[in-house]
């Protein structure tokens, strides 16, 4: 079973200024492909990316709020009539300090859907014509809080559930067009959105936690397997922490 070369596909990343969503851009950059980057603060991605990586044209920084769905469109439209779409991971997400039910406003929770869900289905609309032309493939980064219930809350887990059925219907209606949907669900992960936890979790833990590394391989992974393959979905999990659901 031979690879699936990345060598000069185009790729289209958000949640790229920090955390899973700027390892896997640096990581699809290294591995050949042309990565859009897309994040709201361009300059810390641009400085997590290296300047040597954006001034060899791999590696191209946009700020654009996912949650806005017109620039969204626009952004993908641009690159999509440049260089089409091969690619297309959704790791853009946030979480409020405030999360549990009985504290969680109408506002956060708007902000949560918008950003970790409607975001999603923002660039997946805009790049599907793209997709459909290159058989490319979506990965959307989902949680283990998605199935599983834990203390991330529910506006984020809703979001994050909204993830996987967006992916599964969405495979669903277009896999004979040669689009691979898939979802990875991560567990507890060292990023910066642990800090927005009402207690974040101590150095001890977070050195068990998974590493946005970790997430990235998983998507080149998903992204090199041969177009006859698919895999759905793929949970990952911290081997010192395995409880689901706990983290």
């Amino acid at each position: 079973m031979s690879e699936r070369s990345l060598q000069g596909r185009s790729a289209i990343v958000t949640g790229a200024s920090s955390g899973i969503g700027l390892a896997t851009a640096n990581l699809l950059a290294d591995s050949g492909a042309r990565v859009h980057a897309v994040a709201r603060r361009e300059r810390a991605m641009a400085e997590g990316a290296g300047q040597e990586r954006i001034s060899s044209g791999n590696f191209v920084p946009h700020a654009v709020d996912v949650s806005d769905g017109e620039a969204a469109g626009q952004l993908v439209k641009e690159i999509g009539d440049q260089e089409g779409v091969d690619i297309l991971v959704l790791a853009a997400g946030t979480n409020v300090p405030n999360r549990a039910l009985r504290k969680l406003t109408p506002e956060d929770w708007d902000t949560l859907i918008s950003t970790n869900l409607s975001g999603a289905f923002y660039f997946i609309s805009a790049a599907l014509p793209y997709l459909r032309v290159s058989r490319g493939d979506v990965l959307l980064i989902s949680s283990v809080s998605g199935a599983w219930p834990d203390t991330s809350g529910p506006a984020y887990q809703a979001s994050k559930a909204g993830m996987i059925a967006l992916a599964r219907a969405a495979g669903f209606e277009e896999h004979e067009e040669g689009v691979r949907f898939s979802t990875i669900l991560p567990g507890l992960v060292d990023t910066p959105i642990l800090d927005n936890r009402p207690e974040p979790p101590p150095r001890e833990t977070r050195d068990r936690a998974l590493k946005p590394e970790d997430v990235a391989r998983t998507c080149l992974f998903l992204l090199t397997l041969p177009p006859h393959v698919h895999i759905p979905e793929l949970t990952i999990i911290p081997s010192r922490i395995q409880a689901l659901g706990k983290t």
